[in-house]
């Protein structure tokens, strides 16, 4: 019951997280300052950390789903 509700909350932080990240024409993260780049070039500290933060919420997800179907398979 416990790795269900993380996998829902996991799936919505996913797809909260993908829909923030910037894509070709701008996405949500220019609303919370992702839009601004730096002159040094590369993309900016908060799309680094939105990158990040993605990325370690993609692994909980993918850590979940596995768990789930070894739960499943042992019932």
């Amino acid at each position: 019951m416990g790795f269900s509700i993380a996998l829902i909350i996991f799936s919505l932080l996913l797809m909260m997280l993908v829909l923030m990240h910037k894509g070709k024409g701008g996405g949500l993260s220019d609303m919370f300052g992702g839009g601004m780049q730096s002159s040094v070039g590369g993309s900016s500290v908060a799309e680094r950390n939105l990158d990040r933060i993605t990325l370690v919420v993609g692994l909980l997800w993918f850590v979940c789903i596995i768990v789930l179907g070894l739960l499943m398979k042992l019932d």
